[in-house]
């Protein structure tokens, strides 16, 4: 039988523009696997004036409600917040990166990906016109619909403020490339992967918990054990 530490439970934290609600149809199939999940919306998604600095707490404290060890997946922006999170939370004993960003110290999302970082960030960032296209491209109509509808603004500082910890380097970590992936090239990815322990691959877009959820658990819940 499996033992608590070798069946961590996994936190599931969500990108730009979603929330917790982007792995529903995840969860269930984690969940038969013998998972315990949990999820947390971040700040930033839902409030023009938060910041990293928020999202990294609601990170934190949600880390710290789970009993147990905890391997911790991000999705794209949501490596961020982890990236910071992880260095005060002793109970995370994996970070898993799902096309997300494991940054280094003193770097923000922007500064890695060589935009512009002048002049004040203030207020929210609309979703992408294209973001059927970018997040949603392999998913089925409805499901990504119905996912597009539910696309908030994202907060413009959490764009260009910079981590000061890169918890990674002292907790173990995978990484997952989206293949396909329209949203964060998987050039991007590759170089990021590469500060990881492990680096795993995905067919398709940005968003497999919509498009390829089996998948994608199945994924998941051998990392969280083997990595």
């Amino acid at each position: 039988m499996s033992t608590s530490a070798d069946r961590p439970s996994i936190l599931l934290v969500h990108g730009a523009w979603h929330g917790a609600w982007c792995f529903d149809g995840l969860r269930p199939l984690l969940d038969a696997a013998g998972r315990r999940t949990h999820t947390v919306d971040l700040p930033t998604a839902s409030s023009a004036t938060a910041g990293l600095v928020d999202d990294v707490r609601a990170v934190r404290e949600a880390l710290g409600r789970i009993d147990g060890p905890t391997a911790v997946v991000a999705h794209s922006y949501g490596g961020v917040p982890v990236t910071e999170a992880l260095a005060e939370a002793p109970n995370a004993v994996h970070a898993v990166f799902l096309a997300a960003y494991p940054l280094e110290a003193g770097e923000s999302l922007a500064s890695f990906l060589g935009l512009p970082e002048s002049g004040e960030a203030v207020g929210s960032v609309p979703p992408p016109e294209d973001a059927r296209e970018l997040f949603f491209g392999d998913a089925a109509e409805g499901a990504a619909e119905r996912a597009l509808a539910r696309l908030t603004p994202q907060s413009a500082r959490s764009f260009r403020e910079r981590v000061t910890t890169a918890g990674w380097r002292s907790t173990r970590s995978s990484y997952i490339v989206c293949d396909d992936d329209l949203a964060l090239a998987p050039a991007h990815q590759e170089r990021l992967a590469a500060r990881t322990d492990t680096v795993h691959h995905l067919p398709g877009s940005h968003s497999p918990f919509l498009s390829r959820p089996t998948e994608l658990a199945a994924l998941l819940d051998r990392i969280a054990t083997t990595g």
